[in-house]
């Protein structure tokens, strides 16, 4: 059964779509045919992070009518489909939000998992990812803006007619994980799908325009987001242990023979 999830934000900065970017990739690493459309088509930011902001196609001609939608998907990391918005304001204007749903319906023939980057903040073109999906998916951060905001988020999702499965909160101490997952779950009255904790390699794998799950797949991070992918699949979650391998013999005689040729120099 196909699942369509939209992940939203009260606020912008909150890492929603590197979330949706790296969640994405985890399911399809998992083995799940899995779709990532960028909805933001005001301020897009999925094609930027895996460079794909010169795609020739994005949703933004699919949404004015001009193009059909296999053109629009490129091939992601790990095998995830990618569907870009695209950055011009002139696309911008002539892309019709109230098309989205059509778009959806054609690709949830075609894979397990949809993921939904929405727009941050309330807007016709923020609305209408909240709307359509099975379930929205609040990214938010452990501070009072970010807070507030999500929660006016799961409200708007409620009025028009959506469901909040829960929140994923990111960038958080690890030393306070639990006491922040606690007072969140109390805040937006849902469920904490994950906590995601600040962790450097997130901007290194940003800067590469490579997904941190690949770059880095045992950094805190990845291991976080790779935990809620498998909840979402509905698999047991299992680290990946990374052994240092021994020094052998030969390894300390080549190192002792080219330290004694340096040391004769």
């Amino acid at each position: 059964m196909v699942k369509v999830y939209t992940i939203a934000s009260g606020k912008g900065g909150t890492g929603k779509t590197t979330v949706s970017v790296n969640l994405g990739t985890m399911l399809a690493q998992l083995g799940k045919e899995t779709f990532l459309m960028d909805a933001d088509i005001g301020m897009a930011n999925v094609g930027l992070i895996l460079g794909l902001q010169d795609a020739p196609v994005t949703l933004h001609e699919i949404l004015a009518g001009k193009c059909n939608i296999n053109d629009a998907i490129y091939e992601g990391p790990a095998g995830l489909k990618v569907i870009p918005s695209g950055i011009s304001l002139q696309g911008f204007q002539q892309a019709d939000p109230d098309k989205m749903r059509d778009v959806m319906n054609e690709i949830v023939k075609r894979c397990e998992f949809l993921l939904i980057d929405a727009p941050a903040g309330i807007s016709k073109d923020g609305v209408v990812p909240l709307a359509i999906a099975d379930e929205v998916i609040l990214v938010v951060n452990p501070e009072l803006s970010s807070i507030v905001d999500a929660l006016k988020t799961k409200i708007l999702t409620e009025v028009v007619g959506g469901h909040v499965l829960g929140s994923i909160i990111n960038r958080v101490d690890q030393d306070k994980s639990d006491i922040i997952t606690k007072k969140m779950e109390k805040v937006l009255g849902g469920k904490v799908l994950g906590v995601i904790p600040e962790d450097p390699n997130v901007r290194r794998a940003s800067s590469a325009k490579v997904s941190i799950v690949i770059k880095f797949p045992t950094s805190p991070a990845s291991k976080a987001i790779k935990r809620i992918a498998s909840d979402l699949v509905g698999v047991a979650y299992k680290e990946e242990v990374v052994t240092e391998k021994k020094e052998g013999f030969i390894d300390r005689f080549s190192k002792a023979l080219f330290k004694k040729k340096s040391d004769s120099n």
